[in-house]
């Protein structure tokens, strides 16, 4: 069951989220939401929408700004106000503590972990881990100091939009605005070092894009160039340096590109995750393997 989701009486603008069939959100006197979970019957149709047909669960709506761009939409940042509370689930799963839905997505996530194989999969929507603000399903352990994280990072649906994105991320706090750094190989190929440095700044990052020319299967010319997805990556943080990892084919993790600089103070969020990057659709994704220890020099 969720408990209390994270808020902060400084948020100067609350969303409105009209929650699937079956949840309601109550707001508590302490800028806390708690989700409650009522007969699917007793669901309200959001304002200006027509009620759900009996039986049917209303499709979930989110802002216009949260869609991403298309070739006749132009992607935009969301209002610099708008925060959506965290919801919390005392689920611990595999190696971690806990799972959130950072910004609360207008459809639930979910995640299950398989023993024998050490796979994690996690399901989940959200607009984006990018802008001011996140979306997205974390799994996280509370820690402080240096860290080593890595794993293998796989998307089972080939048709998934190209910018959702598996993660390895350390977070100061669980709020949708919180500073971050992330490493995030997106379903398109590219590879990204991120850092939110500051509560509610513009995240900023360095894309690495791998290709190849006549050496891999696809493309239709030998001049085309095929995309190479990372078979694995890590994220070591040494103090306030933090370095990506990637393993391209499957040989030992090497840095790759030069670390970024960031300030968290412990105790910090460390985990995995992911986010479809489309605000009222799910995804999944696998990530298995995974690697983490409370020191430096430990990624692999």
């Amino acid at each position: 069951m969720p408990f209390l989701t994270s808020s902060s009486t400084r948020r100067t603008r609350r969303a409105g989220l009209p929650y699937a069939a079956g949840l309601t959100v109550f707001a508590l006197s302490c800028s806390a939401a708690l989700v409650t979970e009522v007969p699917a019957s007793s669901a309200q149709a959001a304002p200006g929408q027509a009620p759900a047909p009996a039986g049917a669960a209303a499709k979930p709506q989110a802002p216009d700004w949260a869609y991403p761009g298309t070739a006749t939409r132009t992607q935009v940042p969301p209002p610099p106000d708008f925060r959506r509370a965290s919801t919390h689930y005392k689920i611990p799963l595999g190696i971690f503590e806990g799972q959130s839905d950072v910004g609360t997505a207008v459809v639930p996530g979910s995640a299950s972990f398989d023993a024998a194989t050490g796979k994690y999969t996690i399901t989940s929507a959200g607009y984006n881990i990018w802008y001011y603000r996140d979306e997205f399903r974390f799994l996280w352990k509370r820690m402080s100091g240096d860290v080593s994280l890595a794993a293998d990072i796989a998307y089972p649906d080939p048709n998934g939009y190209g910018d959702r994105k598996a993660v390895l991320m350390i977070r100061q706090d669980l709020d949708d605005d919180s500073p971050l750094v992330v490493v995030a190989p997106h379903g398109a190929g590219m590879i990204q070092l991120a850092l939110r440095p500051t509560r509610g700044a513009r995240v900023k990052d360095i894309e690495f894009r791998v290709g190849s020319r006549g050496g891999r299967p696809g493309g239709n010319t030998p001049d085309s160039l095929v995309p190479i997805m990372a078979k694995r990556v890590g994220l070591e943080k040494r103090g306030d340096s933090y370095a990506l990892y990637v393993s391209m084919d499957g040989e030992p993790l090497h840095q790759f590109g030069a670390p970024i600089t960031q300030k968290i103070d412990g105790p910090f969020y460390v985990g995995i995750g992911f986010c479809s990057h489309l605000p009222d659709t799910v995804d999944t994704a696998v990530v298995s393997n995974v690697v983490l220890e409370n020191a430096a020099g430990k990624v692999r």
